[in-house]
């Protein structure tokens, strides 16, 4: 067999060479099968919490209220209807069509799976160090497996598409560096028809990177980091062949960015920063995500959102530092390699969509958020481990055990982190209060962990949080940052504990600001028809659904308003359409079994009426509703089923005990002629 030339080296490269012989990195005494083992047991004991974990934040619109995962159609509109998923990543959400079917709504199965995921990325990251011939990959990959800044991604069952993306995209570049090798150039490699092979499967691997998500648009860039840093320069004939891949990268980033302005909604006041404000903003990031994997402490879903000033001297020094590290890099690479300037440049490259020159919709609440960084974080991580690595082979034998037993307790320390910040998910519950706790005027902590309380009848707790709200926010710096949303926010939490004038009121402040925001239009007819204003209410929902016809909630309260007033046939359409949209919203189906009652179609409002009671079992008033429409059908024994069941929900129902005792009374009482339907 002919054996190929080899590449000259350069004399720092041979002494690498050479000094990696002695690197302690497990790979050289680990197999590579128990090598990608050990890796996997590491990531699976870290995350074991996560398998008792619920769902959080927005896991229920991206699963439990999204109709493309119930019907085969549904596969087809996540892939050409970019407007019927929240955002654009059609891979994704074909897994969780997928993963529906296998185990329906169960979070066990989407945990389980989030968790292989991140053992996979992080096993590929590995393998790709190794291509790369960084020292200490093996450490590097373990390092990533278990930091507890990855932990958001992976306890996160929507942030699937970081798990999925970077999975895809390592596996891209390990097969794209198989067709275009760092050893050689790329004209040199396309003389060969097989390693074409390659390039395809490369390519295909990257359109499902981006189709679960488009961070990974830096991808091309990073392999022409690559490039040069083994070899020093960068031709056409390594250009060329990556064209198509930045074509592809530029088409899916458009189409990411008109979704979160157009679909999303990611404009208006909480976005409105000046180019310099967002220089500073973005310097301010990096410095930010670099510090969190130096030292993650503490770790918050919603960490405080900055106020950028361009009038301050000192948020300038961020940026300009950020700039000079690289500059000092390229003039100190004759001495210490080019490898650091490309890791930086990798970090800040794959970090650049988030750092805010592009809009996104969660910088409203956070302009920084842990799984921004899972992609960049592996470059800086692999730059310590490589450093710590080439400076414990300078060390005796006995100093190189000790560092062997220091990396050992670093990967135990990590890991106990990991572990425990992975509880902070279990539920909405412990994930708001953590954030409230360490972020104590995050005002959509305060009305998420609201929204739950009062979804388990814990009403004590909430008005109690509600008054630690407004008195932590009730200030002129906290409006002055979300003049929309914080007035929206507070609107919801005068709802929840019932007070719809003072809702009213920050509906209204909240319109000034934002005039054509839906939610807020649907929170001011909401607090309209809870004083029954139903006239003025009907029209703020028809304003919120002339903005966006789909609109679930939007439907929901204009068929209450039309029902109120009699205008049954519209409100019985727009009630209709909203349970095709929610299917799973107890009162979208308690509200059109009334209206169908109403419109005597008494078999057609049993079945709403069952639907909202399998849905919420303890619906005292669909319970007593059920059981008058069953006493009109005659069904009188589950009337009084239905009925009991009212009483033991709540003992003193005047209501359900007479139509208890009415119905008692039919069953022994002579059968008599019906005289007419009664309403509910």
């Amino acid at each position: 067999m002919k054996r190929s030339k080899p590449i000259a080296a350069s004399p720092k490269a041979s002494t690498q060479r050479r000094s990696s012989g002695r690197a302690p990195g497990p790979e050289l005494w680990f197999s590579p099968l128990l090598a990608g083992a050990a890796l996997a047991l590491m990531v699976f004991v870290a995350y074991s919490p996560v398998l008792r974990a619920g769902f959080v934040w927005d896991d229920d619109y991206n699963l439990q209220l999204n109709s493309t995962l119930r019907s085969v159609d549904g596969l087809r509109q996540m892939w050409f209807v970019p407007q019927s998923i929240q955002q654009y990543y059609p891979l994704m959400y074909t897994s969780f069509w997928i993963e529906f079917r296998l185990w329906g709504f169960d979070p066990l199965g989407y945990h389980l799976v989030n968790i292989v995921l991140h053992a996979l990325a992080t096993i590929l990251a590995w393998r790709l160090l190794l291509r790369l011939r960084v020292p200490g990959a093996w450490l590097a990959a373990a390092i990533f497996a278990v930091h507890p800044v990855e932990v958001e991604s992976v306890a996160w069952v929507t942030e699937r598409k970081n798990l999925l993306s970077l999975s895809f995209a390592l596996a891209s570049m390990l097969c794209y560096l198989r067709f275009s090798p760092l050893e050689e150039s790329s004209s040199t490699a396309t003389q060969e028809p097989r390693r074409w092979r390659w390039y395809v499967t490369a390519f295909i691997l990257f359109f499902f990177a981006l189709a679960s998500k488009t961070a990974v648009v830096s991808m091309p860039p990073v392999l022409l980091v690559l490039y040069w840093w083994k070899r020093g320069r960068i031709g056409w004939s390594d250009v060329l062949p990556l064209l198509p891949f930045f074509a592809l990268s530029v088409f899916a980033g458009v189409i990411t960015v008109l979704m979160e302005l157009y679909h999303v909604g990611a404009q208006g006041d909480e976005w409105s920063l000046t180019l310099m404000g967002r220089v500073l903003l973005a310097g301010r990031a990096l410095w930010f995500y670099a510090g969190k994997l130096l030292w993650p402490d503490p770790l918050v879903f919603f960490y405080p959102r900055w106020d950028i000033r361009t009038d301050v001297w000192w948020q300038y020094l961020l940026p300009a530092a950020a700039v000079l590290l690289p500059v000092t890099l390229w003039l100190a690479r004759h001495k210490i390699g080019r490898g650091p300037l490309a890791a930086v440049l990798i970090f800040g490259g794959v970090l650049a969509p988030v750092v805010g020159f592009v809009n996104v919709y969660y910088m409203q609440f956070a302009y920084v958020a842990d799984h921004f960084q899972y992609h960049a974080s592996i470059a800086l991580i692999a730059l310590a481990a490589a450093g710590a690595t080439l400076a414990a082979q300078c060390l005796s034998p006995l100093g190189q055990r000790w560092a062997q037993g220091a990396t050992a307790g670093l990967l135990v320390v990590l890991g106990t982190l990991t572990f425990q910040q992975t509880q902070i998910f279990n539920n909405l519950e412990t994930l708001y209060s953590h954030t409230i706790a360490h972020n104590p005027r995050c005002w959509m902590a305060y009305i998420n962990l609201m929204e739950y309380y009062d979804s388990q009848n814990r009403l004590d707790d909430a008005v109690g949080l509600l008054q630690t709200c407004l008195t932590r926010l009730d200030d002129e710096e906290v409006q002055g940052v979300y003049p929309a949303t914080a007035h929206q926010g507070l609107g919801f939490l005068m709802m929840q504990t019932g007070r719809p004038l003072d809702a009213r009121k920050h509906f209204t402040e909240s319109l000034k600001a934002k005039p054509n925001d839906t939610k807020t239009l649907y929170g001011l007819g909401m607090s309209l028809a809870t004083v029954a204003e139903w006239q003025a209410a009907q029209q703020q929902f028809e304003q919120a659904l002339a903005l966006n016809p789909d609109y679930a909630d939007g439907l929901y309260g204009l068929g209450l308003a039309q029902a109120k007033q009699g205008q049954l046939v519209p409100a019985v359409q727009n009630l209709e359409r909203a349970t095709e949209l929610n299917p799973t919203d107890p009162p979208t189906h308690f509200e059109l079994a009334n209206a169908l009652a109403m419109q005597d179609k008494l078999r057609e409002a049993t079945g709403h009426y069952s639907t909202a009671i399998q849905l919420q079992p303890n619906y005292p008033d669909a319970l007593y509703n059920l059981g008058v429409v069953e006493l009109t059908l005659g069904d009188r024994q589950q009337a009084i089923d239905h009925f009991r069941a009212v009483l033991r929900l709540s003992p003193q129902n005047a209501n359900a005990k007479a139509a208890l005792d009415k119905a008692l009374e039919e069953t022994t009482a002579p059968k008599a002629a019906p005289t007419g339907s009664k309403r509910p």
